[in-house]
């Protein structure tokens, strides 16, 4: 099924985002990485787009969105709640499925912790984290933070795609036209005519003027929804301690958390095979109607 390719105004800014599956099915609200687009969710929205309405926004200095014209005030997770719940208002949606790659599991957190966006509370029934964890690993952090700040800028597409091949590696096995749809729909042109990664440098000011916006624990413990964690077994942001902490405290505690290892990926699985997809979807499904 192809997708719809819509805006909204958000927070005062303009919001991208496809829309797969039937108007009035229920609801699926996938939200990608820190440095990537919505795109990004292409196959896993089609994959549950016979069954599910699918919503995939590209945040705020992303893809097609708006850059945001104060980066150290907006480009945190607190401002993208804000537009997440502007979202579930102007679509007219009262509860939805959450699935997050990393960041986009960040911003899970918080919405269904209901601490910073009140309009958020009780509307997440469910929650996917995707290499997302309330706890990461400073040093890879420092990692992403070093070349999402600093993108490359190339003078053919080929070469984007080779870089993204590079970079991307840990996402685990895409295909030659995932990888090409990758780079095609993550790239924007300079005014010099090269293409370097479709996003807002400034966004990774998060790291400098927000540095504590992924220590969310407090926002954990006060989810009361099933959470289903896909760790990428060769992560190096989400660590093993951090889930088992995942599954002592919190939603954990009250037996609502189940974290599964993804093999052959690293920071984070891709979302693109069978055995993952039907990971998210039975899941979605166990919790539909919750």
């Amino acid at each position: 099924m192809s997708c719809r390719s819509s805006y909204l105004t958000c927070a005062g800014r303009e919001i991208h985002f496809t829309e797969w599956g039937p108007p009035a099915g229920p609801t699926v609200i996938a939200w990608h990485g820190l440095a990537r687009t919505g795109r990004d969710m292409d196959e896993l929205a089609g994959h549950l787009s016979a069954r599910f309405r699918v919503i995939c926004p590209d945040t705020l200095g992303r893809g097609l969105s708006q850059w945001s014209p104060d980066p150290g005030n907006e480009y945190q997770l607190s401002f993208y709640a804000r537009l997440a719940a502007e979202l579930f208002e102007q679509l007219g949606i009262e509860r939805a499925h959450w699935v997050g790659t990393s960041m986009g599991g960040a911003l899970g957190i918080v919405g269904a912790g209901g601490l910073v966006e009140p309009r958020l509370q009780g509307r997440i029934q469910s929650l996917v984290l995707n290499d997302s964890a309330p706890r990461l690993a400073a040093a890879a952090v420092e990692r992403i933070r070093s070349y999402a700040g600093n993108p490359p800028a190339f003078d053919t597409m080929r070469e984007l795609e080779a870089f993204y091949r590079q970079v991307y590696r840990p996402f685990g096995w895409l295909s030659d036209a995932q990888w090409r749809r990758l780079a095609q729909t993550s790239a924007r042109r300079l005014p010099d005519g090269r293409v370097t990664p479709h996003y807002d440098p400034a966004m990774v000011r998060q790291f400098i003027d927000h540095p504590a916006d992924y220590e969310l624990w407090d926002h954990y413990d006060a989810i009361d929804v099933p959470v289903l964690c896909l760790r990428g077994a060769e992560s190096d942001l989400v660590l093993p301690d951090a889930t088992a902490e995942m599954l002592r405290r919190g939603p954990g505690s009250r037996g609502l958390v189940r974290v599964v290892e993804v093999p052959g990926c690293g920071h984070a699985p891709a979302l693109n095979v069978p055995a993952q997809l039907e990971l998210v979807s039975a899941f979605l499904e166990q919790h539909e109607g919750r």
